[in-house]
């Protein structure tokens, strides 16, 4: 054997079994890092030697590297910033797509990757209730789906205005501007700041106590400054909730005054795969682009999401590029007419081996296994002395803030004691959560989308939650409950 075939086989033997360790021992593996700042930079800030290693070298000390600063993302009991898992399938495509190494932005130079992302795009289409026609683009993430999205509706807008933005920029254009819910994800004023929109021209709209747009709020707001074209984008799972705007009550608005509507579903736009969720989204197929991410709900790695545009042929116009040296095709489809980036990484490999492994019923039974474990911890957690359950899980999303047991404890307080509690949740080792504001309260969101989280995750995460709140408490100091002052109410 060729030397460097001996270190391609020791180097991916070696890789493979650390994989193979990581994964068989995630169950008993602190969820969250253990390692500190200093400690990680100590072991992985080396002087860059003059001389290399051997591959099966680095990859070897790579691993004992990074021990304690990987996340436990891949966990059952990972229930922070709605990150998904990876299925099998996924992960073993995700490795040959590495080996292979595709640039798949050509037919040409990608042809199997080409076809496979045909494909994808046909089924996703079909399991998310999407028009047949739609365009599509496998993108890193919902970033970047925005970006390709609202490109092409600025290249719309602007065009039915006279203006030709892909030649000639902004400068001069008619102004656009952008109608969205003041609980819509940060992702939304990148997008606009990248396309040159500026976030200063989004304008806020009221949503009712779960997040979701008020129609009259977008009738007002379409009905003010008509003379400008108006984007609004709607939300099918708000971040904190799992709430889905109205899409049969909005739309309908949004369409008569020739607005474009922009889905962003992150994660809810798989709601649509599931007959028991399907109402949730009803009617967002009237819209006029929806983006989704893969590595959340369907369990693809990262980075991989889904840009979808009902009007294709503005969606080329925002994107397609022809150069002389390039090879283009007349026949199969060149992912480059329809991504921002030009080279790229063959993402369609994973999704389809994801869809395959599981088929619409699998999809389906995930999304709704997901929905009742989150529904389960929310109900337990809630029902914990010193919480409050915010917003009852809809979808996979759910919030519940503690309550600090300090007589006359403030608003702040109750924050506070929040953001203590999902620290020492962590540093048990037994469950992860993320914290974050809403309504001007702090509280604890509950995500779940991981295909590995079962029943059992759910109740060792809601011991261990327990165990934390109880330890607290009698820090805090039991003499409070023992002389008759109760934990505040939450009011």
């Amino acid at each position: 054997m060729a030397t460097y075939e001996k270190h391609f086989d020791s180097a991916l033997r070696a890789a493979y079994e650390a994989a193979e360790r990581y994964i068989a021992n995630l169950d008993g593996r602190p969820v969250a890092p253990t390692e500190s700042l200093e400690a990680l930079r100590s072991r992985l800030a080396k002087p860059l030697a003059i001389e290399g290693l051997a591959p099966e070298e680095v990859i070897a000390d790579l691993v004992r590297d990074v021990e304690g600063g990987i996340m436990g993302s891949a966990s059952g009991r990972f229930f922070g910033w709605v990150i998904g898992g990876t299925l099998p399938a996924a992960m073993a495509a995700d490795w040959l797509t590495a080996a292979w190494d595709q640039n798949a932005t050509l037919y040409a130079c990608g042809p199997a990757a080409s076809i496979a992302e045909e494909v994808v795009g046909t089924w996703l289409k079909q399991l998310l209730g999407l028009p047949n026609r739609a365009s599509f683009a496998l993108v890193n993430g919902c970033q970047l789906g925005h970006v390709t999205c609202l490109a092409a509706a600025r290249n719309r807008l602007l065009q039915e205005a006279g203006w030709n933005v892909e030649c000639n920029g902004l400068w001069g254009a008619p102004r656009l501007r952008i109608l969205a819910g003041r609980q819509r994800h940060g992702s939304i004023d990148r997008a606009a700041r990248l396309l040159g929109i500026g976030y200063g021209n989004i304008y806020d709209l009221d949503t009712d106590d779960r997040g979701r747009m008020r129609p009259e709020a977008l009738l007002k707001a379409l009905e003010k400054e008509r003379r400008f074209r108006a984007i609004v984008v709607l939300q099918a799972g708000e971040i904190n909730t799992g709430a889905c705007d109205p899409f049969r009550d909005l739309i309908p608005i949004a369409k008569r005054y020739d607005a474009w509507v922009h889905v962003d579903g992150a994660f809810g736009l798989w709601a649509a795969a599931s007959a028991r969720q399907r109402h949730l989204v009803a009617g967002m197929r009237e819209a006029d682009s929806w983006v989704t991410d893969g590595h959340k709900w369907l369990n693809v790695p990262f980075d991989c999401a889904y840009a979808f545009i009902a009007q294709a042929e503005v969606h080329r116009a925002a994107m397609s590029h022809r150069a002389s040296y390039l090879v283009h095709s007349d026949d199969a489809r060149d992912a480059i007419d329809w991504n921002p980036d030009w080279s790229r990484r063959a993402r369609s490999f994973p999704t389809y081996a994801a869809l395959r492994q599981l088929g619409r019923s699998g999809v389906a039974e995930l999304i709704d296994r997901s929905c009742q474990h989150a529904h389960d911890l929310v109900t337990r957690i809630g029902r914990l002395p010193g919480a409050v359950v915010l917003s009852e899980a809809i979808l996979n999303q759910g919030l519940v803030r503690f309550l600090d047991p300090t007589v006359d404890a403030s608003e702040r307080d109750h924050g506070r004691w929040t953001d203590e509690v999902i620290r020492a949740i962590a540093k048990t080792g037994e469950a992860f959560f993320s914290g974050s504001d809403w309504m001007g309260r702090r509280a604890m969101r509950v995500s779940v989308c991981n295909w590995r989280t079962t029943g059992q995750d759910v109740e060792r995460a809601a011991i261990a939650v327990e165990r934390v709140l109880n330890e607290m408490n009698r820090a805090r100091g039991d003499s409070l409950r023992a002389s008759g002052l109760l934990v505040p109410s939450d009011t």
